[in-house]
């Protein structure tokens, strides 16, 4: 039975709770939703201690074999001590109905005023069934397709018990050797706060309150991907303007979707920790942008303040956090220890520790938790949801959707159906784990569909297949290094005979599932260990090779773009990941993907990204002369373009017209192109809008996407296709730190990538 304390007391309230109400002040029409919201979270505010408070900003890691018995000593006593006391207000990486239930229930029968805990868990592209990384959905410009993976993610999670996930993660990414670029949505704000508002709405839904959805987790809040030399953790220093118009916007974008949770970063943003910053957590979160949800720290993060060198110890490290704005804390054990003592020494004020803990205990509302702390804990749910079929229809789809082409000479692609003897070389060809990729903690091992098995399907061609060679070697776990293969070529000779009397090799290579991740930046982009050359000594034998890349972030191939005539990005895809790549390259499905990320030609152009700037000098005076802007080995171009992406169709632009050369602030620019289908192929084209303020009170990129649309043609089929240019388009962060428009002339750009457009000008008057 739980405890009586929270109904006697509440029932007793003025405000409606649990359904009853002993006092009426105002008739039901005449209360806001929000307002008796905050009147019940009020309303257990003052039922609480001091301590009973500080216990709803404390998360907990799962700690013990739940069905087992309890824990008697040390860390996991503690913990379970607390649990008890009612000092835990939240734990993660907890999965199941049957284990869930039993913690909920300690929280709800055995506390003195039984409050619900939130169960929260890395759920970032898939529970058990897994979508494809975050960035090869990213890639298929698809904002519906992407809502829906975050539906499924959210429904399969819910039915395990769980209401919160970590995601989405929104961070800007310029830098393709920070390992963490698999879990984002690319370089450009404008892309990446369209996918941030597509995955919230998928994860949150209409109702918060519903039993199939789940909190989303706007992070890392902020400059995460911004760190130094690509490596994961490292400082972080950036200018406002890059803050303001770069790293912030998908944040913000996030925010007014109305995600419920936010998530600070490990990172020091311009000298202070992110867990840390007033600036960033109270000035612009909770003060600029209104955030009403709540913030809760990154693993450990906190304490992570002593190593830094900004606090001496874990009581001054929740000191600073709590006072910065970070509600709570995910397993430094600093608040729960050291919180109490602070308010008694007034070192922090009580108003403090009473807001953090009334956004906590308002999103427990918004859930639905106090109503039914069991909603989400009903086995037979668990048993018809887990692995639905039509999660398996869903993830196909966006697979097939993330998919890139990037080069297809001679058309190579798509196969012949029958009569084709076809060799598919690579060890990833045969992974059935590998393109699950990382960040799939729940998902079991060996659940995806290999590429071997999605082209076995395919019965009227002969399919050969040899390994080639490893890409790793020893354990492949997500907490430990994945060790390559640098040196085992044994299995060449197999490979390079099957290939010498196939008609066309598919080659499947890239990077291990995870190669990419937390703590996995790579300082060599290309294949990994030894592929490269055994892509080489294919080729020697047959040319006509379709190669298949399996990674989590840009690579550089400089000798493949060169020599090799069709190149197939398909990132690491999932569950479904054999069926999608086999359904494209025999053409069942045409490509339509466009890429997210800039591909570099070699790593020490890094960072890399299309909205560049120019600088005084962007292209050499002279012929011969050395004193620009460049490289004196490498081109400044990328491999491949932001937004680029090939079809088994072609596409035409033509007859870019405005509907006008300028405006006033109150008005408006129609922005109209023809787009036409030169092909016999129906295909699916992004067409993309980039503008350019040519002159600004802060300099301003040579183009920044500002607009979007995908536009199916049918063979020889033309469509026009508009856009619209108004004041909010071309606002920016200014030199006089705020948003605004200002007067000027523009460039306007329109086509199929950031680096093939058609271009016109504009006049914008601030009047």
């Amino acid at each position: 039975m739980r405890n009586k304390i929270l109904f006697t007391s509440l029932t007793l309230s003025t405000v409606v709770f649990f359904g009853c109400s002993q006092k009426v002040i105002a008739p039901m029409s005449a209360i806001s939703a929000t307002s008796i919201l905050d009147k019940k979270v009020d309303s257990v505010l003052k039922l609480m201690t001091l301590e009973e408070k500080v216990g709803q900003l404390n998360q907990y890691n799962g700690f013990w074999e739940i069905t087992g018995p309890t824990p008697k000593e040390g860390q996991a006593a503690k913990k379970y001590n607390d649990l008890k006391k009612g000092l835990v207000g939240s734990m993660l990486n907890v999965k199941g109905v049957k284990d869930i239930k039993a913690l909920q229930k300690i929280a709800v029968e055995e506390t003195r005023l039984g409050i619900p805990l939130i169960f929260g868990f890395d759920v970032i592209h898939g529970y058990k069934t897994i979508s494809p990384i975050p960035l090869a959905e990213a890639a298929s410009w698809d904002l519906e397709a992407i809502k829906k993976s975050a539906e499924v993610a959210a429904e399969e999670a819910s039915a395990v018990g769980l209401n919160w996930t970590f995601a989405p993660m929104v961070d800007v990414a310029r830098d393709a050797r920070w390992g963490r670029v698999m879990e984002g949505a690319g370089e450009d704000p404008f892309l990446g706060s369209k996918i941030a508002v597509a995955r919230v709405q998928g994860f949150q839904g209409q109702d918060l309150s519903a039993n199939n959805t789940i909190l989303a987790c706007a992070k890392h809040f902020a400059g995460y991907a911004f760190a130094e030399a690509g490596r994961d953790y490292n400082t972080v220093d950036v200018s406002e303007s890059i803050l303001q118009n770069i790293i912030l916007p998908p944040f913000k974008a996030a925010a007014d979707a109305g995600v419920r949770t936010f998530m600070n970063s490990f990172n020091e943003l311009n000298g202070i920790p992110a867990t840390g910053s007033k600036y960033l957590q109270r000035d612009i979160l909770k003060g600029d942008w209104k955030f009403d949800g709540f913030i809760v720290s990154d693993w450990g993060s906190i304490n992570e303040m002593i190593s830094h060198g900004y606090a001496k110890d874990s009581k001054q490290a929740a000191e600073i956090a709590i006072n910065a704005g970070s509600d709570m804390d995910m397993e430094s054990n600093a608040y729960v220890e050291h919180l109490v003592a602070l308010v008694h020494e007034g070192k922090v004020e009580q108003r403090l520790i009473d807001d953090a803990a009334r956004r906590i205990l308002k999103v427990k509302f918004e859930l639905g938790l106090f109503d039914n702390p069991y909603k989400y804990c009903d086995e037979a749910r668990e048993t018809e949801t887990v692995g639905k079929p039509a999660f398996q229809e869903a993830v196909l789809d966006i697979a097939k959707k993330s998919i890139v082409l990037l080069k297809n000479d001679n058309d190579l692609l798509p196969l012949k159906k029958s009569g084709q003897k076809i060799a598919i070389i690579g060890a990833l060809a045969n992974d059935k784990t590998s393109p699950l990729g990382s960040w799939r903690i729940a998902a079991d091992d060996n659940t995806a569909v290999s590429v071997l098995e999605g082209m076995q399907k395919y019965k009227d061609n002969k399919i050969f297949y040899k390994k080639g060679a490893d890409v790793a070697t020893g354990r492949t776990q997500f907490v430990w290094e994945t060790k390559i293969n640098e040196y085992d070529k044994s299995e060449f000779a197999a490979a390079i005979a099957v290939a010498k009397d196939a008609d066309v090799v598919v080659m499947v290579l890239g990077e291990h599932g995870l190669q990419t991740g937390e703590g996995r930046s790579r300082t060599d982009i290309g294949l990994p260990g030894v592929q490269q050359e055994l892509l080489e000594e294919v080729y020697k034998v047959n040319k006509n090779i379709v190669l298949v890349l399996n990674n989590g972030r840009p690579l550089a191939l400089p000798w493949a773009a060169e020599n090799i005539p069709a190149i197939v990005e398909a990132w690491q895809l999932g569950t479904q990941s054999g069926n999608a790549i086999a359904q494209v390259l025999y053409g069942d499905y045409n490509p339509s993907g466009k890429l997210p990320m800039t591909f570099p030609r070699n790593v020490g152009q890094l960072p890399m990204y299309y909205n560049y700037k120019n600088t005084g000098r962007p292209v050499m005076n002279e012929p011969e002369s050395v004193f620009w802007s460049h490289y004196i080995d490498e081109k400044n171009t990328p491999q491949f373009a932001f937004g680029f992406g090939l079809s088994y169709s072609k596409f035409e632009y033509s007859n870019l017209k405005l509907s006008s050369d300028t405006f006033a602030k109150s008005g408006k620019i129609t922005v109209s192109v023809q787009v036409k289908n030169t092909s016999k192929v129906a295909g699916k084209e992004v067409v993309q809008l980039y503008i350019r303020d040519i002159i600004g009170s802060v300099t301003r990129p040579v183009k920044e996407l500002k607009g979007f649309e995908m536009v199916e043609l049918q063979a020889g089929e033309m469509k026009e296709v508009r856009f619209e240019i108004d004041q909010k388009t071309i606002t920016y962060y200014t030199a006089n730190n705020v948003w605004e428009a200002e007067a000027g002339d523009f460039n306007v750009f329109v086509g199929g990538s950031s680096d093939k457009t058609l271009e016109a000008n504009f006049t914008f008057t601030n009047k």
